[in-house]
Order: structure tokens, then C-alpha cells, then sequence
């Protein structure tokens, strides 16, 4: 059995696949966004409503991103409320697989996330690294997204192409601090498999001895991890 990755040897991991990613998709061309996609993405409410019912809701820009990823991406929370009212696709993709729920559950902007699952948000796409939402929300410690993630119903067993889980995600590259640990319970109790080993046979409890998370630890042995 090979031994857990090191905090470098996972650094370059994500930073290879980042830059595959990069290359296999070619950067997508600059390209002026419509007035709709540059009001939504400064936060103009105004304008947006104004605008809004003379356009398509799912014109692109050069990034190909939708009005409503562009409010995403600023949490813009009102203008984000009112083109998802209004039909905008909560799960269009853009050129580098974002969509609009994906990205609100990866960045925790949880009234958005909220938003979006109540209008339709496809709870097993997944992003270009194949994870669903929960896994960075996991990684990067949002914590309430997570809960709201998990209780809408996220796989909390799914791989991604690094062959990890969120409860992988969550201990190889968290720091071990107090939202990892909560994060590491709340997808425990969801039923996670606590002895899905990663692409090189490494657990999740192997992974937290070796960088002595001790509550992780601890939480894992009494849920049956070996």
C-alpha cells in the first residue's frame, strides 16, 4: 500500500491538472460581454431589469458565460435572484465548465446556492476537474454549504478525476482546522464511506494520521475507518 501524498506532491498534483485542463480547452477568446452580461456582472439590478426582457437570458460572452454566472461570480446576490425568477439556466456551463450552482457551491455564496437549488440545479454535474459542488465546498471549508448541499441530496460518494471524495478533499487539503473537522462529521453522518481510498489505495484515515489531524482522526475511527 503506497503512502499518504505529501502536502508538495498534492500541490503539484492539482497544479498538473490545472494546467492539462488549461491545455486540452485552449483559452477561450476575449470578447466584449452584451449590456446584460455587463450589468450582471457589476451588480446594476436596475439595468439588469431593464434589460433583461429584450435579450436572451443565455447569451454568451468570449468566456461563454451567462448574465446570471457573471452576478455569480460577483455575489450578486439580488440581480442573481432575479435572473434565475426571470428563466436563466442555472446550470449553464461556461468555456471552463463553471455554471452557476457549481460555482456558488464552490464558493460558498450559499443564498445563491440556495437559489439555484430551487430552480432546478442539476445535482450531478460536475465541474472540470469532475467533482460535483460538495467536493470544493468540502475542500475549501463552507461549512453551511456543505449542509445544504448534502440535505439536498449531493452524492457525498462521488470521485473525482483526482480520485478523490469530498471527505478526501476535506482532510488532504484542508489544514485540519475547526470547519474541516465539522465538514469531516456533518459527511460522515450523511453516510459517507469512511474507507473509500483514493486513486493509490491511501484512506482517509491514513491521510489524517499522517498529517495528525486528531479530531479527524478520532472521528473517523469511531465511524468504523481503517
Amino acid at each position: 500500500m503506497r503512502r499518504p501524498l505529501s502536502k508538495r506532491n498534492v500541490l503539484i498534483i492539482v497544479a498538473g491538472t490545472i494546467l492539462m485542463s488549461i491545455a486540452s480547452q485552449g483559452v477561450p477568446a476575449k470578447a466584449a460581454p452584451s449590456a446584460l452580461i455587463a450589468a450582471a456582472e457589476r451588480g446594476d439590478l436596475s439595468a439588469v431589469k431593464a434589460l433583461a426582457p429584450g435579450v436572451s437570458l443565455e447569451e454568451r460572452d468570449g468566456n461563454r458565460r451567462t448574465a446570471l454566472l457573471a452576478a455569480v461570480q460577483g455575489n450578486h446576490v439580488a440581480v442573481a435572484r432575479h435572473l434565475i425568477e426571470v428563466g436563466a439556466d442555472v446550470n449553464a456551463k461556461d468555456a471552463i465548465e463553471d455554471s452557476p450552482y457549481l460555482l456558488a457551491g464552490a464558493r460558498g455564496y450559499l443564498d445563491i446556492l440556495r437559489l439555484t437549488l430551487s430552480h432546478g440545479a442539476d445535482l450531478k454535474s460536475t465541474n472540470r476537474y469532475g467533482g460535483t459542488a460538495l467536493i470544493p465546498a468540502s475542500e475549501r471549508g463552507h461549512v453551511d454549504t456543505v449542509r445544504a448541499l448534502i440535505e439536498a441530496g449531493v452524492n457525498v460518494d462521488h470521485v473525482n478525476r483526482l480520485g478523490w471524495t469530498a471527505l478526501l478533499e476535506a482532510i488532504i487539503l484542508s489544514d485540519g482546522g475547526p470547519r474541516h473537522v465539522e465538514i469531516v462529521r456533518l459527511l460522515i453522518a450523511a453516510g459517507a464511506n469512511v474507507n473509500l481510498a483514493d486513486k493509490d489505495g491511501v484512506t482517509p484515515l491514513q491521510h489524517a494520521r499522517q498529517r495528525r489531524y486528531r479530531e479527524i482522526t478520532s472521528l473517523l475511527e469511531a465511524a468504523g475507518a481503517r
